[in-house]
């Protein structure tokens, strides 16, 4: 998570939070379980998943910015229950990348890579393991 408290632009609006209720109880209403996630700050993340309600997956209640007066053009006002989306470097943090990994693009491009990025601990550990078999096959 971030250290200090973030932009205004990553706190949902409460017109926008009232769009994803009326989502997800559509979906319940037809046995489906799709919807939003709202998780606390320190608690563990959902997964990482690209397009549709991807970024919806780890909203979180993050009560640490007071200055919640919009940064972009939204419908309504920002949200009162202080939900905010991650941000993209909180993504990258998820998937393994490092805090110097530069985050060049706008971030509707960045969630996108890191959705559809493979964690980069895991792609280590894969080729670590890679390694030993072969090694292991030569020794034979």
């Amino acid at each position: 998570m971030e250290e200090n408290p973030v932009s205004a632009k990553y706190y949902l609006s409460d017109v926008y939070i009232e769009t994803l209720k009326r989502h997800k109880a559509r979906h319940e209403a037809l046995g489906h379980g799709f919807g939003y996630e709202i998780r606390d700050l320190d608690s563990v993340a959902g997964a990482i998943v690209c397009g549709g309600m991807g970024r919806e997956r780890n909203l979180i209640v993050d009560k640490r910015q007071k200055n919640l007066t919009p940064v972009t053009h939204i419908k309504g006002n920002v949200n009162t229950e202080d939900i905010r989306k991650m941000t993209p470097r909180e993504w990258a943090r998820l998937q393994g990348f490092p805090d110097n990994f530069k985050l060049v693009l706008a971030d509707t491009h960045l969630y996108k890579q890191f959705g559809n990025s493979v964690s980069v601990p895991v792609i280590a550990a894969i080729a670590k393991e890679i390694t030993k078999k072969l090694a292991e096959s030569e020794d034979k």
